[in-house]
């Protein structure tokens, strides 16, 4: 039976299971300590990972990920000589008013074309009083596409009740603001916007209520209304233009960059999530720099602990490294015998790991819910996720078998033997 193990299995890996199997004890704790490792990192990457999506998921389901604006004017006045020696032109905002995107449709058609750009939806908004009685609120009217706006924000999945195909005199309104007017589905709003200085020319539609939605923050149900983009272009005084374009991207993290290429190109004011939503944006970005600061530190105790363990090894088998190294055995084969044993060890310790890891990610969707029984987020079981664990754990494992194989190789046959 001795003489078969040489053909089955290469020299080096016959002395690499030996001397694994001769410290078993040493073995069985470096191979709990690696899976303990990847556990950690299995877990904690797939849980902020799911934490950043539902984030994420929650901001840009109520928004879009590029928004296209017109140029903000600016209007210039000359300075007076009594203020100053030399009069010059000093920047001041221009009067408050609405005003369409140039061309939008060749514009959209334009962005349309950009790659990863995957929707765009033309939107005309502006401020109006809705009067129900003799109640009032000022609200923010949106004149949508649904056919297209509704690829973006859903809002047929925010409806508490109603329906939310639009129509030339339907309108849609939030939970808080029926709430605060009093009003259910098929009662009529009737919605007045200034256009003029003069109060008495002001517009005004009665409206009827189709559908109320809940988009989940007070503020947006409050203010928010949609109704067709015809109705609020007429309402608003803007036949047949768009104040804004909304843009969704396939690549979320890539908005900005697209949003640069879509100024460059059409000369439009373009906003992407990233800059609206900085601070969102840069607690996202930390939340990633922690997970990697998780991972490295893990790795490096890993990396530790096999490197203290294979040092050991060394130490106790200096003699029968003497031995083989007497017998003829390369330096190359000693080295590659310990790396192997860092490799077995990482790769053994990382397939516990990724175990424990996905076990501990199951009972975290059985038993973290929310009050109403749903689980917190939704976690996705990444095969990717799992194949870089075993992977990054048996490289940990290499490198840190590399000083101790080093050590191990250089060793003095005659010395050794003789310790």
């Amino acid at each position: 039976m001795a003489r078969t193990l040489p053909s089955a299995l290469p020299f080096e890996w016959i002395v690499a299971l030996r001397f694994l199997r001769e410290g078993r004890l040493q073995t069985l704790f470096i191979i709990i300590g690696v899976a303990i490792g990847v556990a950690v990192i299995v877990f904690m990457s797939a849980l902020l990972a799911g934490l950043q999506g539902n984030f994420i998921r929650r901001v840009l389901t109520a928004q879009a990920h590029i928004q296209l604006l017109p140029h903000q004017e600016v209007t210039r006045a000359l300075r007076p000589a009594s203020l100053t020696e030399q009069p010059g032109a000093i920047i001041q905002p221009p009067l408050q008013r609405l005003k369409s995107i140039d061309q939008w449709q060749a514009v959209a058609t334009q962005v349309r074309a950009t790659p990863d750009v995957l929707v765009v939806s033309p939107l005309t908004s502006g401020s109006a009083l809705v009067l129900r009685g003799s109640a009032s609120r000022a609200i923010a009217v949106n004149g949508i596409d649904p056919d297209l706006y509704y690829r973006i924000v859903d809002l047929n999945d925010k409806l508490v009740r109603g329906r939310a195909d639009l129509g030339g005199t339907d309108i849609l309104i939030g939970t808080d603001l029926a709430t605060d007017l009093g009003v259910d589905i098929g009662d009529k709003l009737r919605l007045t916007t200034a256009n003029s200085a003069n109060a008495a020319n002001a517009d005004a539609s009665t409206l009827t209520i189709i559908g109320i939605f809940d988009l989940g923050n007070k503020g947006a149900n409050q203010r928010s209304t949609f109704v067709a983009r015809h109705t609020a272009q007429s309402l608003l005084g803007l036949p047949g233009g768009v104040t804004s374009l909304d843009v969704t991207v396939r690549d979320v993290y890539a908005a900005e960059k697209i949003a640069q290429t879509i100024a460059a190109s059409t000369g439009v004011q373009a906003d992407s999530w990233i800059k609206s939503s900085a601070q969102f944006f840069s607690a996202v970005s930390a939340q990633t720099t922690a997970n990697t600061a998780i991972r490295f530190f893990v790795g490096l105790s890993v990396a530790f602990g096999i490197a203290s363990v294979l040092v050991v090894v060394v130490v106790q088998k200096s003699r029968e490294i003497g031995i083989l190294r007497a017998m003829g055995i390369s330096q190359a084969q000693i080295l590659r015998v310990f790396l192997l044993q860092g490799g077995l060890l990482g790769l053994g310790g990382s397939l516990v790991g990724s175990g424990v890891g996905a076990f501990a990610l199951w009972l975290w969707q059985i038993y973290a819910r929310n009050a109403d029984g749903t689980p917190l987020f939704p976690l996705v079981f990444d095969p990717q996720l799992f194949g870089a664990a075993l992977l990054l754990a048996t490289l940990t494992g290499l490198i840190a078998a590399f000083a101790p194989a080093l050590r191990a190789a250089r060793l003095d046959p005659v010395v050794a033997i003789r310790a």
